[in-house]
């Protein structure tokens, strides 16, 4: 979300006369778009900026700061780099940018800027009427809704985005008709919370329904979904609309429902067993020619996470077996209700928990990946590198391919896949 935030950003800098630039050196102008998910990214922050205002000394030309995204509206922060940053902004509230911006388009007429991605009160979501930069010719990102009801206790997104607001379904598919007449062949519906989708006319199956049927040849992915939020309506809509591929991103978080109950999750591990179950189970049934690619997010070491806890996540991961699992060790953040929890998992125990989920993962991922030799997979080609290309299937395999063809850079090709490893599958074309 960060990154599609940043392509509007970058959209009307441009239209106030500002170019971008790669070089950090030459930019008169920087902004942070930050992520205050894990402390490590936030310590990034704290580190650039000093290093920028230090070199910055000895410039000529004067040098502005802007912090928006996650961290910027959190008051220890702005404490901290009250005289290094010259706006804080709080993506709801982008109205401040844009009047900064006005204010200063005299100083900076011409300049240079540079906007960082750092992974890591009701939501002003009309900054996404702007047109963003895309900075993906063939794969765009496209938000449907921004901020979060939820509340899990360790999620500082319903505090840094504010509550949920969904963009007028017409809004949406304008924006990707126009992407599609440029060729583009993959859109990613974006939000915080995708599946709670509501304009008050149609709700998110509705919608890919209606991006489904779009004309043109042409993928449909999304992200992140809640548990909570899955229907059998969108069950059924994703594995009969065509475009949508047969990928399905589902948080689990922990499978202690203990654990659950005290990130605010409202599901029980054993409900969240029986969503998968209905998910590849209409998969297979109304799209039998690929098996269905689950993934899912675990946080280890939250507050109290007695060992055995922690193995019924290994336990869920065995039953589910997952192609991906993005890990996170807990981090407090301040502002949300894990924040007043005791932190008593030490970091040597957190890191021993993940790597011991990581090995669960691996082993699940290449029996899945095994499933794929000698096949033919429909791939979407994204680089070109030393002689191969690079690129991804509908289920967000990575593929190697070996071909002597020229510019198959964004085209879709069919690859005979003969072989497969823990996380990538290689082959040639057909």
């Amino acid at each position: 979300m960060n990154h599609s935030d940043s392509e509007r950003i970058s959209s009307l800098l441009e239209q106030q006369g500002y170019t971008a630039t790669t070089n950090e050196s030459e930019a008169n102008l920087i902004i942070f778009n930050t992520c205050g998910v894990r402390q490590m990214a936030e310590d990034r922050v704290y580190g650039q900026i000093h290093n920028l205002k230090k070199s910055s000394a000895s410039r000529r030309t004067e040098i502005k700061i802007i912090l928006t995204g996650c961290l910027a509206n959190r008051k220890d922060v702005q404490k901290r780099l009250k005289n290094k940053v010259d706006l804080f902004f709080p993506i709801n509230q982008f109205h401040l940018f844009e009047n900064f911006v006005i204010e200063n388009s005299a100083l900076f007429k011409n300049s240079k800027l540079k906007i960082k991605n750092l992974d890591a009160q009701d939501c002003d979501s009309s900054y996404l009427q702007i047109k963003p930069n895309y900075t993906n010719k063939y794969s765009a990102s496209i938000p449907i809704m921004t901020g979060c009801n939820n509340f899990c206790s360790y999620c500082v997104v319903p505090y840094a985005r504010g509550r949920e607001v969904s963009r007028p379904h017409q809004e949406i598919i304008n924006e990707i008709k126009e992407l599609l007449k440029k060729d583009c062949k993959e859109i990613i519906l974006l939000g915080q919370n995708v599946n709670s989708y509501s304009d008050g006319k149609i709700n998110f199956s509705q919608l890919l329904k209606k991006v489904n049927a779009l004309p043109g040849k042409f993928w449909i992915r999304f992200m992140s979904n809640h548990p909570k939020d899955v229907t059998p309506e969108m069950i059924e809509a994703v594995t009969k609309c065509k475009k949508v591929c047969e990928s399905f991103h589902l948080p689990i978080q922990a499978g202690s429902d203990e654990i659950l109950r005290k990130m605010n999750r409202v599901y029980t591990a054993q409900e969240y067993l029986s969503l998968v179950k209905k998910i590849k189970s209409a998969f297979k049934k109304n799209k039998p020619h690929l098996p269905a690619v689950i993934t899912s997010d675990i946080i280890v070491g939250f507050p109290g996470e007695t060992k055995k806890q922690f193995l019924e996540s290994a336990n869920i991961m065995e039953q589910v077996s997952f192609d991906m699992v993005f890990f996170g060790q807990f981090s407090p953040r301040p502002g949300t209700v894990a924040w007043n929890m005791k932190d008593n998992i030490s970091k040597a125990e957190k890191e021993r928990r993940e790597q011991f989920l990581n090995e669960i993962l691996k082993k699940t991922a290449l029996k899945n990946s095994r499933k794929f030799l000698n096949t033919t997979a429909e791939v979407l080609i994204e680089k070109e590198k030393n002689g191969f290309y690079f690129g991804k299937t509908r289920t967000l395999k990575n593929v190697k391919i070996i071909s002597r063809r020229k510019d198959l850079v964004g085209k879709f090709v069919k690859v005979k896949i003969a072989k497969t490893s823990i996380w990538n599958l290689e082959g040639k074309l057909k």
